[in-house]
């Protein structure tokens, strides 16, 4: 999110921006080959995302009731007797889940290396404009972007965004 840098510890200013875009683009130079010219993905998509929650049903309140994301499964999770495993359906065969941990204190959700940033999830454009709505309607702080982006934070701090871009693009640009 441009607007929110409060996990960032320098400025612009502190950084070679230049040379930061210099790197990218020898990435891009060797890495990066026009659509036409990938491989196929050995993947067939996005299976589950699976975050932490404190609380399964303020979690369920929230990704059902206000995002509207259908709650599919509630079992109990394999690796950590009493704590569930719990399922909502975000369109296109893909799943966003979540565990809880009882009894284990996890602390305060982080943004760390190697964690979480934020969970990007394609909608409609109608239904960006209900769920920006419904958000609003729940007081759920957040900032909209480019007019098609809408950025917030779920009950335990995960960032999540709401795009109204289709799948495999990213702005008006093709990504995939």
């Amino acid at each position: 999110m441009s607007s929110d840098t409060s996990s960032v510890t320098s400025t612009p200013a502190d950084r070679d921006l230049p040379a930061l875009e210099a790197t990218r683009a020898a990435l891009r130079d060797t890495y990066l080959r026009p659509a036409g010219q990938r491989p196929v993905s050995s993947a067939r998509g996005l299976h589950h995302t699976a975050l932490i929650s404190r609380d399964v049903e303020k979690t369920i309140r929230f990704y059902q009731g206000v995002l509207e994301f259908p709650l599919t499964e509630l079992i109990e999770n394999r690796d950590y007797p009493g704590s569930s495993h719990f399922f909502f359906d975000i369109g296109n065969g893909n799943l966003l889940a979540f565990f809880d941990f009882p009894g284990l204190d996890v602390g305060p959700y982080a943004e760390v290396l190697g964690g979480l940033h934020h969970v990007a999830i394609s909608v409609a454009p109608d239904r960006w404009r209900h769920l920006v709505a419904r958000l609003e309607e729940a007081g759920v702080e957040h900032v909209i972007h480019s007019e098609v982006s809408v950025y917030f934070r779920d009950p335990d701090g995960a960032r999540l965004e709401l795009i109204a871009d289709p799948l495999g693009e990213m702005y008006g640009t093709k990504v995939l």
